[in-house]
C-alpha cells in the first residue's frame, strides 16, 4: 500500500455537509480548535449557504472571512473526485449514507483521501467495506467511519479499559450506556432507514463475512447482550452499531487477547421505564417496515432541524465500562455533554485533525476509530473536554 503524496493537495481537511445540523456545528468547532495553519474549507452544493455559514463563522473567528468554499454534491462524483484530490482528510455529514454516502467513499478511496463520517449505518459500512477496502488499502486511504457518538466513545472506552487489563488473557466486557439527549431529523432519517432494511444488513454482513480475514489464533465476540442487573442498573440490549466496531478493533488489535467478549447495554435506572424503552424501540422498528407509517414518522422531525442550543446545553451522556480478566476487574467511564451534536461534532472534527497531523499506526483501508487513531485520538478528546476515567479497580 502507498499513499499518494500529500504535498500537492490544497486542503488539509475539507468538510462536506456544512450546512447541515451537525455539519454547522462541526464547522464552528473547527473554526474555534483548527491549529494555525491549518489549511480546510466547507464543502456543499449550495454556494449561498455555504456562504451564509462563512460568514456567522467569521462574526466570532475573523480568520473564517477567508474560509475556502467547493463545490461538492453527492450527485456529481466527479465534483467528489475533485474536492477529495483536493484534501487530506474528507470529513462528511451527509447522510442517510446508504442514500447519499457511497459516491464520496469511491473517490477518498481512489484518490488515497482519509476519510471520516458520523454513520451509524450497519448495511453502509459493510458494503463499503466489501466494494472499497482493497482500493482503499492500495491507495493508502484510511477509511473510518463511526467518528461520532456512533461509535467514538464505546470504541475508545473499550480500548482504554483493555489498556487497563493485563494481556495475553482472556477479556470478558460489558458497556452499559446512559444519557437524556434527542437527536435531530438527520439522525431519524438514519435510523429508520436502518430500521426499514432489515434484509439488507442482513446480506450485507455476510457479504463482509465472505470476504473478510478473521484474527488467526484468536477469538472475538461483540454483541447487544441479554438483560441484566448490573452497576445498579438495569442492562437493555441496545442493537446499535457499536459492538460491530468494537468487535472489528479486538479482531484487528492483540492487546485485547486471545478470546475476546463483549456486551452492549442501554443502561436503565427503573425497569417500566426499561421495559418502555423496549417496546418503543420494537414499535418503532415495526412502523419503519410500513412504508406510510416511516413517511409519517420521518416528518415528525426534518433533517436539518434538531435540539437547540438550550437542550443541548442541559444534555450529557456517560458510559460504563466493566472489563475483567486475567483476576483483575476495572470498572471505567466515558462522559461528556450532549452526546448527539456538540459532543459528536467534536469527535468528528478531532478524528479528522488526527488524521491529518498525529503519528498514527501505519495502516490503510476501512479500519475503526480506534484502530486508526487508538490513543492519539483519545488524548485529543481528553484535552478536548471528554472524561475518560477509572471508576473502581480490583485485583
Amino acid at each position: 500500500m502507498g499513499r499518494q503524496d500529500d504535498a500537492g493537495r490544497t486542503y488539509d481537511v475539507v468538510l462536506f455537509g456544512a450546512t447541515g445540523f451537525a455539519g454547522r456545528l462541526t464547522a464552528a468547532y473547527l473554526a474555534a480548535h483548527a491549529p494555525e495553519g491549518c489549511r480546510w474549507a466547507l464543502a456543499g452544493r449550495n454556494k449561498a449557504k455555504l456562504e451564509r455559514l462563512r460568514t456567522e463563522l467569521a462574526a466570532s473567528h475573523p480568520a473564517c472571512a477567508d474560509l475556502p468554499l467547493v463545490h461538492a454534491d453527492a450527485a456529481d462524483p466527479e465534483s467528489l473526485r475533485t474536492v477529495a484530490a483536493a484534501t487530506r482528510v474528507l470529513a462528511t455529514t451527509v447522510g442517510p449514507y446508504l442514500k447519499y454516502g457511497e459516491p464520496l467513499v469511491t473517490a477518498c478511496a481512489e484518490e488515497g483521501t482519509d476519510y471520516v463520517d458520523l454513520t451509524g449505518e450497519p448495511e453502509f459500512i459493510d458494503r463499503m467495506y466489501v466494494r472499497h477496502h482493497a482500493t482503499a488499502r492500495a491507495s493508502g486511504a484510511r477509511l473510518v467511519h463511526a467518528c461520532g457518538f456512533d461509535s467514538v466513545p464505546h470504541d475508545l472506552g473499550v480500548f482504554y479499559t483493555v489498556g487497563l487489563l493485563p494481556e495475553g488473557v482472556p477479556l470478558r466486557m460489558a458497556g452499559f450506556v446512559r444519557t437524556n439527549a434527542t437527536f435531530s431529523g438527520g439522525t431519524l432519517a438514519s435510523a429508520l432507514t436502518v430500521m426499514s432494511r432489515p434484509l439488507g444488513m442482513v446480506r450485507a454482513a455476510r457479504e463482509r463475512q465472505r470476504v473478510e480475514p478473521r484474527p488467526v489464533g484468536r477469538t472475538v465476540r461483540a454483541v447487544p447482550g441479554v438483560p441484566t442487573r448490573e452497576l445498579g442498573v438495569w442492562g437493555v440490549p441496545l442493537p446499535t452499531l457499536d459492538p460491530q466496531v468494537i468487535g472489528r478493533s479486538a479482531a484487528a488489535l492483540e492487546r485485547y487477547g486471545p478470546d475476546f467478549r463483549y456486551r452492549h447495554y442501554a443502561g436503565v435506572r427503573h425497569l417500566p421505564v426499561a421495559v418502555g424503552g423496549v417496546l418503543g424501540a420494537g414499535a418503532a422498528y415495526g412502523a419503519a417496515q410500513v412504508p406510510p407509517a416511516r413517511r409519517w414518522l420521518s416528518a415528525r422531525l426534518a433533517p436539518g432541524d434538531g435540539p437547540d442550543e438550550e437542550r443541548r446545553a442541559n444534555s450529557w451522556f456517560k458510559v460504563r465500562f466493566v472489563g475483567e480478566g486475567g483476576g483483575r476487574r476495572v470498572v471505567t467511564e466515558v462522559s461528556g455533554g450532549d452526546p448527539g451534536y456538540d459532543e459528536t461534532a467534536k469527535m468528528l472534527a478531532e478524528s479528522a485533525l488526527c488524521l491529518a497531523y498525529d503519528e498514527l499506526p501505519e495502516i490503510a483501508g476501512q479500519v475503526t476509530p480506534a484502530v486508526a487513531m487508538g490513543d492519539a485520538l483519545t488524548d485529543r478528546l481528553k484535552r478536548a473536554g471528554l472524561r475518560f476515567r477509572v471508576v473502581d479497580e480490583q485485583g
